[in-house]
């Protein structure tokens, strides 16, 4: 470590993004020259050409491939470390406060967040990222690198969490697919083809291996990267498709319907993620009170029952 040099991390991810000295140079607002003696410092470092020229452009040797998987969360990291303030103050702090969350969660909780950080911290920043559930899972560098993960139970190894809103799952399928009534049941659910959500994961969410438990045969025809997205699968179709109960409310269908499934997948609990490193950070401490606060209304009522 005393032979290193932190800007060598910000060359480092310039190059393996840009893949060329001249747009990393750019990028960064130096000189070509400045970026290839950092290069040379970086290839003597790993013992490993990192860009290697192939025609008129470079490609990313194999090792250089598995430091572009990390060099950017390992930047983040650094940043954030380096932006720690000593107290918090909303009213002043330009903090930016970055949260991993599936596109359905964005639009739930976002512009709650918004329009209270707007009231009490205007200058902070909020960024909503989109992420795969199947990169956070035992990925601590990856919560490492962000304020939270917005994600249900069973994805994120953390014991640092909060719940911030509970739901319930319910099927989607076209008004005009005559052959289904006003329930789902099993022999329905065998028969029709499902649009998915995040297709590597359908089989380890728990709603699916309930109906998986009861007999469904589950046949996947169509699968997307986003909850937002699948009602437009559904319309004028005969697929059917599970997603949280408030997705409809949200992206609402003319020739969609909503129904109910049998058996009941159960509750979709999703919890606010964060890693040690900031447990005892005052502004994340304050961060975390106000997201509580904010998604008080989306979880369990007075009565026990989920909110619709």
């Amino acid at each position: 470590m005393r032979n290193l040099d932190l800007n060598l991390l910000v060359a480092l991810d310039a190059l393996l993004t840009e893949r060329s000295v001249t747009r990393a140079a750019e990028r960064l607002g130096l000189s070509q020259p400045t970026l290839s003696v950092a290069l040379g410092r970086l290839r003597r470092h790993f013992g490993d050409p990192l860009l290697e020229r192939v025609g008129h452009g470079y490609r990313l040797t194999p090792l250089a491939l598995q430091l572009a998987d990390r060099s950017a969360p390992t930047l983040d990291s650094v940043q954030r470390l380096f932006a720690l303030e000593p107290a918090f103050d909303p009213a002043t702090s330009t903090r930016e406060f970055v949260l991993l969350c599936s596109d359905y969660a964005a639009a739930l909780v976002g512009p709650l967040l918004v329009a209270a950080l707007t009231e009490r911290a205007p200058g902070v920043t909020l960024n909503l990222r989109h992420e795969h559930p199947g990169r956070v899972i035992d990925d601590e560098s990856l919560l490492r690198s962000v304020d939270g993960i917005v994600m249900p139970h069973g994805f994120v190894q953390s014991p640092h969490h909060l719940d911030v809103y509970r739901d319930r799952w319910v099927c989607l399928v076209s008004r005009t697919n005559v052959d289904v009534g006003d329930e789902l049941g099993p022999a329905d659910l065998s028969r029709l083809e499902w649009v998915f959500a995040f297709s590597s994961m359908s089989t380890r969410v728990p709603p699916v291996s309930v109906l998986a438990q009861a007999g469904v045969q589950i046949r996947a025809r169509i699968a997307v990267n986003t909850f937002l997205q699948i009602p437009l699968h559904i319309a004028g179709s005969d697929r059917v498709a599970l997603v949280p109960g408030r997705v409809p409310r949200l992206v609402p269908h003319p020739d969609v319907r909503v129904l109910e499934c049998s058996p009941d997948p159960g509750p979709l609990i999703e919890a606010f993620w964060w890693h040690r490193d900031v447990d005892r950070d005052t502004g994340h401490i304050w961060f975390r009170e106000l997201l509580a606060t904010v998604t008080e209304p989306l979880r369990v009522g007075a009565d026990g029952r989920l909110n619709r």
